[in-house]
């Protein structure tokens, strides 16, 4: 057996401690990469390529929307959290006292990987009780997955729009828990509503744009009281309001 001195002996115990810490920064700088599962990229390459056939007009809206779900309701979920590198992103965040908190990340570079998306993302927080406020979309194309939490999801659909107003009709109104998904389109269930159930909640979207070209109103939400008169057959008359009004009546 070599004998080592005390003087290697130090110089390699320093040696060590410098590598380990090394490491710990390396990992904490995502220097390594992201470990993820090959079924994980093919899942979101699926999703890019969904939202690239929407927005080329190559996919109906509402055909988006049932291959959209499918794909959703077949994610890993506990796969995608570390995708996103879910307990990171989320350490420490305070949630907002009314509405939604708005998290932006960003995908790992991977092989196999889109190096640009198609769609824009986010993740919402929500303390329980809070919502993503009623809303609807013009020219967009959504979806939603439930990340952690339950929540209460409400959609519509939108038949009609009046100068102050929207005829819409309810559609779906459940629990959702986390791996159930929905969506949304200028076609179908365009209007929508998500409040928590516990706490925290956070829901991951994503959007796709200019999905309906010519349509002639500007791209982005449109905010609405779903609670408004009620008409014959289900239909309610919801009126248009502000940004700032909705999270007053609803966040």
């Amino acid at each position: 057996m070599q004998k080592v001195s005390r003087r290697e002996f130090s110089q390699q115990a320093i040696g060590s401690l410098l590598t380990y810490s090394l490491l710990e920064t390396l990992f904490a700088h995502d220097a390594f990469g992201s470990d993820v599962r090959p079924q994980t990229v093919e899942w979101l390459a699926g999703v890019n390529a969904l939202g690239q056939e929407v927005q080329g007009q190559k996919l109906p809206q509402v055909e988006w929307q049932k291959q959209i779900e499918k794909l959703f309701s077949q994610v890993n979920l506990p796969d995608l959290l570390q995708l996103i590198d879910f307990d990171r992103l989320t350490k420490n965040i305070k949630l907002v006292d009314r509405g939604a908190l708005s998290l932006s990340f960003k995908f790992p570079k991977v092989e196999g990987l889109p190096t640009q998306y198609v769609f824009g993302k986010q993740i919402f927080g929500l303390k329980q009780g809070r919502s993503v406020v009623p809303h609807g979309h013009n020219n967009m194309a959504t979806a939603f997955l439930i990340l952690k939490g339950d929540l209460r999801g409400r959609h519509y659909d939108r038949l009609e729009d009046l100068p102050d107003a929207y005829i819409i009709k309810p559609t779906i109104d459940r629990k959702f828990s986390p791996g159930e998904c929905s969506s949304i389109s200028d076609k179908k269930n365009n209007v929508h509503w998500f409040e928590a159930l516990t706490e925290p909640a956070f829901i991951f979207n994503i959007h796709v744009l200019n999905v309906t070209p010519g349509l002639g109103v500007p791209t982005g939400r449109v905010y609405l009281n779903p609670e408004g008169e009620k008409l014959a057959g289900g239909r309610i008359k919801a009126p248009l309001i502000d940004y700032h009004t909705s999270v007053k009546l609803f966040g």
